[in-house]
């Protein structure tokens, strides 16, 4: 039997909090609403692939996929004292921006191997809107490697919550979106890959169309 990503202590860490602080947040603060939860399988492999807008959109997904999900965050943010801690405790594992990171790709499908769901940001990087416009690979090829199938999901609003003029998120309204789950790819070949990744992408922006 496969040992646990996480030990027990890091685990019931994670659920303190997402119950005592993520939780409260996207309901009462940010009103959320989450349609779709129940496509959302509780145990096996699974890589869940979603829109960009904002810091706050690792958190928000996980919490509204009832079940840890680990995320690849840009290396820089794991150079930052306290925030590397509670980033790593909530399933982050750092990736280099603007390059093909294998470390990241193998960190992905070793969580994958033991069970978790595995979060990939479709285009990679943050949108000014959400929508997706230059989705990558990544997700797919991860899919392929580790036989797992995706899970798109779509962030509504989230895109407004930081603000220039404070360091306050905003209390702005989000909506979460849960779409159906998509088989894995067949094999690691291009083109299939790229197939599987622009039904990604259309379906999560057709969701994110929807609005609130």
């Amino acid at each position: 039997m496969s040992k646990s990503r996480e030990p027990v202590e890091s685990l019931l860490l994670y659920y303190l909090f997402k119950w005592s602080i993520v939780s409260p947040m996207l309901h009462l603060y940010f009103r959320g609403r989450i349609y779709g939860a129940e496509n959302v399988p509780a145990e096996g492999p699974l890589v869940v692939v979603s829109n960009h807008a904002s810091d706050f959109d690792p958190p928000i997904l996980s919490n509204c996929m009832r079940r840890p999900v680990a995320f690849m965050a840009k290396e820089e943010l794991f150079k930052v004292p306290i925030l590397k801690q509670a980033i790593t405790l909530y399933g982050a594992y750092p990736v280099k921006r603007e390059s093909a990171d294998r470390s990241a790709i193998r960190s992905a499908i070793q969580s994958l191997e033991k069970g978790w769901a595995t979060g990939v940001f479709l285009q990679g990087t943050r949108t000014p809107d959400g929508r997706i416009t230059e989705p990558k690979l990544g997700a797919a090829l991860i899919a392929a490697k580790a036989k797992a199938p995706l899970l798109p999901v779509s962030l509504w609003g989230t895109h407004a919550i930081s603000s220039k003029s404070s360091g306050m998120p905003r209390p702005v309204p989000l909506t979460v979106r849960i779409g159906k789950l998509i088989e894995m790819p067949g094999s690691s070949d291009r083109q299939e890959l790229e197939a599987l990744t622009q039904r990604c992408a259309a379906e999560i922006n057709a969701m994110h169309d929807l609005g609130r």
